[in-house]
């Protein structure tokens, strides 16, 4: 996997800054994608040698299939591009909230993956780490494990469903590696939950860095903590 070519998608900022970073000081070429060119070019620039912009929207099928036009090869695909409008309930939720939410964190992982297949595709060794969300887990939402108040519930589904992605292209890519992360709380600009937390974004990078540089006899299909254990579904 040396010298290879990452695409990172929200990568101007959060964990998705970090991965980028991560992997362009490895040695590798990162695709920092980014809808805004503005902030792009500064993240670009922070991260340094290495990093290329590329304008990305992933809920725009014009900007994706323009930015997919630009990239003839791809060894990694980094789906980190995700929002969370809301804390509320299922009864509270707002029919737009939820559907802006799944545009970005489902259709646009999809949309954004499928496009560059064909650069995948071309890769000795494909890898695509989808950036879930430990709260996705429908085990440790039934058994207790977070608290019910505030539950976003639009977020948390919209990961549930990445997750089920998550397996279906392990199922449908069997030379690639696909993988999930669970990043645990990190102190990003996500929601005000997270912007409060305590995790440092560097370890979930590292997890997601990890995932992308996974060895052939490595796992696929599955949802992995960052610190490398497995996350029920």
């Amino acid at each position: 996997m040396n010298n290879s070519t990452a695409l990172v998608t929200g990568a101007n900022t959060g964990i998705g800054l970090h991965i980028a970073r991560q992997l362009a000081a490895a040695g590798h070429t990162v695709l920092v994608g980014s809808r805004d060119a503005s902030r792009g070019k500064l993240a670009v620039e922070e991260i340094g040698a290495g990093a290329r912009l590329l304008i990305l929207d992933v809920t725009d099928p014009a900007s994706i299939a323009d930015a997919a036009s630009q990239v003839a090869e791809l060894d990694m695909l980094v789906n980190n591009a995700g929002i969370s409008p809301d804390s509320e309930t299922a009864p509270e939720a707002d029919l737009d909230s939820f559907r802006r939410t799944y545009e970005t964190n489902v259709f646009g992982v999809l949309a954004v993956t499928n496009a560059f297949l064909p650069a995948l595709r071309r890769s000795a060794h494909p890898r695509i780490v989808n950036v879930s969300s430990g709260t996705g887990s429908l085990t440790w939402s039934v058994d207790g494990h977070f608290p019910p108040e505030g539950s976003a519930a639009a977020y948390r589904s919209s990961k549930t469903a990445l997750n089920a992605l998550t397996v279906f292209y392990g199922q449908a890519l069997p030379d690639f590696k696909v993988n999930a992360l669970a990043p645990g709380l990190r102190r990003t600009g996500l929601n005000d939950r997270a912007a409060a937390a305590d995790g440092d974004p560097t370890e979930a990078a590292a997890g997601a860095v990890r995932l992308a540089l996974l060895p052939d006899d490595g796992p696929t299909g599955q949802f992995i903590s960052w610190d490398g254990s497995t996350v029920p579904w």
